[in-house]
């Protein structure tokens, strides 16, 4: 495999001396062929003519093949046509023992083995035929045998010799051959190596820099560092790089750093470029060795766009989008270091501030009014508070302000008043004025609580309180506000666990009919049996009926035992009229209220006719009617007719009954209480009793004690009654059995109730 690689290398060179070599012969035998005349006139000279010229032909014809030889084995042939020929050729002229035969017998086959690069198996061959024919042309056996005897000992030591020769020759033009073909390859790679090396130096799309340890001047970059640096690259050489670009203190500490670790990685600095803007970069940078002196070769990453994204990234993580003001970390975390940092006889107030109708803003004027209401806020806040002050926006409606004094409590008052104030003024957006109002929970340190956890609950703690005290007005939290909540959160818990335990538990309260002294319907109401000895009333567990998932779970967990005892009395044949359910006012919270309680009456197997819903009108406490209006007509389409409870206590208008479906006033108990001897409370009786008969809606009065109360309602016109003077409320069973006994003697019974009134 290397000869055939060695013979297809040399094959130009093989054809250039084969060129060379056959014009030589066609003009040496050109020549002998002239000296050839001498024999002019013997029997000799036909034969050395006719030889020469065969000799001058072959040599012309093996000139042009080597020109179309493509191949070292077709060069070959053509080299041992003309060997042979050539040999034949001679033999036959040596036989003139001429004065040059025996130098040519001696002279040809040296020329073979020295000229003809052949493979050495035919050059052997052509070589020792060579030499064989022209001794036996040579010869002549007539002169004794001793004299063939040593010109052939001499033919063949001559062979020898040449052969030696040869083979020498021939390992040593392939050892050169090898050699420089390694050295070739080696150069070769050497040269794809720096080529890549070079490729991929220029190709970084990270700036590279190649100077001089010593003094900092350029000595190579790459593209992208000559994109980076521009014109600062081309310095003269005179001027350090490093200087240059990144100033004498950070020149200086990169040097040091590399002196004495070798090597610099996240090298952080500043570099001026061309046009003399500076860039913030990550520099790292190893030393190489070098002959004359150590190099520095350095990469270095743009971090100015990332730096900008990062402090983007971390305002936009501290700061309220919308208004510009820091956010509830940020809050956190300035909060901390000032109350840490807090001197002796400092003080440092929290105010919750919380805008009052912002909701309303959003769904009458549209979230762009609201929007521009929190950015106006923020303003007025920030105007209202000096330095050191913090401001922030906790997210929704709420903001908070810390502030620092010697008296935070007075500091913390004066503050909110402004407040208050302040956000009263109209705020015009769009061409049209509105105006919000806040409520302001005050907490203090020292004089509540130090840590910014506690500080904030008091702050909340109190905004609560100033809500619950009417909104539009500030609060100072007070210890008994936490003790509220901690008895709220007991009191939720035992809620829960009531209703995973069943203790939540409808008892029920006839109404009767002031005309037929008949049974008229029932209300349901909700009970917490702690034991089979107490049985609370809603009085006990007020608090929890607020909350809006208690309120749920209680509203259904009662729907779903009032279905189900309806429909046990309407399956034993027991007619009890409608059966009145409460809703509590934190069930509106829920849009699918309705289409809850119509699924839980499917699911019992009992009509939505068979029942009445009864709200007050703390149902409209920050909601309209238009909040409250779907879920009564939902239920009022379906059958269930809907009662005013508690009417003329609450805060709602009579514009209610024009908007909502009610088909019952209820009259609070506290008009019935007095109506024989209050003018006032019988007036009002009076007209509401009036009111239903005009509108169409039955009446119904609560807490009937005396004979005299039903007399006096039945005598005015009031038809429905429900009180202790008839019943009290009484648990599913004994509802049961009133129901039994009301069907087995209805005469007796409606006697009875008669002889009450």
């Amino acid at each position: 495999m290397v000869e055939r690689e060695f013979r297809v290398a040399c094959l130009d060179e093989a054809r250039r001396h084969a060129r060379f070599l056959f014009a030589a012969s066609v003009i040496l035998n050109a020549l002998f062929l002239l000296s050839d005349w001498r024999f002019a006139g013997t029997a000799h000279f036909v034969v050395a003519v006719s030889a020469r010229f065969v000799v001058v032909a072959l040599s012309l014809f093996c000139l042009v093949a080597v020109q179309i030889a493509t191949t070292p084995i077709r060069m070959d042939i053509v080299y041992v046509i003309w060997l042979w020929g050539v040999s034949i050729a001679i033999a036959v002229l040596v036989s003139s023992h001429s004065d040059l035969a025996l130098f040519v017998v001696m002279l040809l086959p040296t020329v073979f083995y020295l000229a003809v690069p052949i493979p050495f198996a035919w050059l052997l061959a052509g070589g020792v035929g060579s030499s064989a024919l022209l001794l036996y042309g040579y010869l002549d056996l007539s002169g004794g045998w001793q004299l063939a005897v040593g010109l052939g000992l001499a033919v063949a030591m001559l062979n020898i010799m040449l052969a030696l020769v040869a083979a020498r020759t021939n390992r040593a033009e392939r050892r050169f051959w090898s050699v420089v073909r390694a050295e070739r390859d080696a150069n070769e790679k050497l040269r794809a190596s720096e080529d890549i090396l070079e490729n991929t130096f220029q190709a970084v799309p990270i700036p590279l820099v190649v100077a001089s340890l010593k003094d900092g001047h350029h000595i190579k970059s790459n593209e992208a560092a000559r994109r980076f640096y521009g014109g600062a690259l081309g310095l003269p050489a005179a001027v350090s790089l490093c200087d240059t670009c990144l100033g004498e203190a950070d020149s200086e500490a990169l040097r040091a750093r590399l002196r004495r670790d070798g090597m610099a990685t996240d090298f952080e600095t500043s570099v001026t470029v061309a046009n003399g803007d500076m860039r913030q970069v990550v520099l790292a940078a190893a030393v190489t060795p070098s002959v004359a002196s150590p190099n520095v070769v350095a990469a270095l990453v743009d971090v100015t766009d990332r730096r900008v994204a990062e402090q983007q990234a971390r305002y936009a993580a501290s700061h309220d989008a919308l208004t510009g003001l820091p956010n509830r970390a940020a809050f956190h975390d300035a909060l901390e270091v000032a109350l840490a940092r807090r001197h002796p006889g400092q003080g440092i107030c929290v105010l919750l501030v919380d805008l009052d109708g912002l909701k309303d803003v959003n769904d009458t004027l549209g979230h762009d009014a609201g929007d521009a209401a929190l950015v106006e806020t923020a303003h007025r806040l920030d105007a209202l508070l000096d330095h050191p002050a913090i401001l922030a926006r906790l997210g929704g409606d709420e903001f908070v302000a810390a502030i620092e004094g010697p008296d935070p409590i007075g500091l913390g008052r004066r503050l909110s008043q402004a407040i208050l104030t302040e956000l009263r003024r109209p705020i015009l957006h769009a061409g049209r004025h509105f105006a919000t109002r806040a409520s302001v929970g005050i907490a203090a340190c020292p004089d509540h609580d130090c840590s910014y956890g506690e500080l904030m609950k008091d702050a909340d703690l109190a905004l609560h309180a100033a809500k619950q005290q009417g909104r539009n007005r500030a609060a100072i939290y007070a210890p008994a506000m936490r003790q509220l909540l901690l008895e709220k959160a007991a009191l939720n818990r035992a809620m829960f666990t009531a209703l995973v335990e069943d203790e939540i538990v409808p008892y029920y309260q006839p109404k009767v009919s002031l005309i037929t002294g008949r049974l008229a319907g029932v209300e349901a109401l909700v009970r917490w049996r702690r034991s089979p000895h107490s049985v609370l009333t809603p009085s006990a567990f007020e608090a929890a009926l607020t909350d809006p998932e208690l309120a749920v779970l209680i509203g259904e967990r009662m729907v779903r035992r009032v279905a189900s005892d309806v429909r046990g009395w309407i399956e034993l044949g027991y007619d009890c009229g409608r059966v009145a359910i409460n809703l509590a006012p934190a069930q509106f919270t829920h849009r699918d209220l309705a289409p809850t309680l119509l699924r839980q009456f499917h699911a019992a197997g009992v009509e939505p006719s068979n029942f009445d819903v009864e709200i007050t009108e703390t149902v409209f406490l920050g909601r309209s009617s238009d909040h409250v209006a779907p879920v009564l007509d939902e239920l009022h389409r379906a059958g269930v007719r809907v009662a005013l409870d508690d009417f003329g206590t609450g805060y709602a208008g009579l514009i209610h009954l024009k908007q909502l479906p009610i088909d019952t006033i209820k009259i609070d108990q506290s008009f019935v209480k007095d109506i024989e001897r209050d003018a006032f409370d019988t007036a009002i009786v009076c007209a509401v009793i009036e009111l239903g008969r005009k509108l169409g809606m039955r009446v119904v009065a609560e807490g009937l004690e005396t004979a005299g109360q039903a007399r006096f309602l039945r005598e005015n016109g009031c038809e429905l009654a429900q009180g202790f003077l008839f019943f009290r409320p009484m648990a599913a069973q004994a509802m049961t059995d009133l129901l039994r006994a009301e069907r087995a003697d209805t005469a007796a019974a409606r006697l009875a109730l008669f002889q009450i009134i």
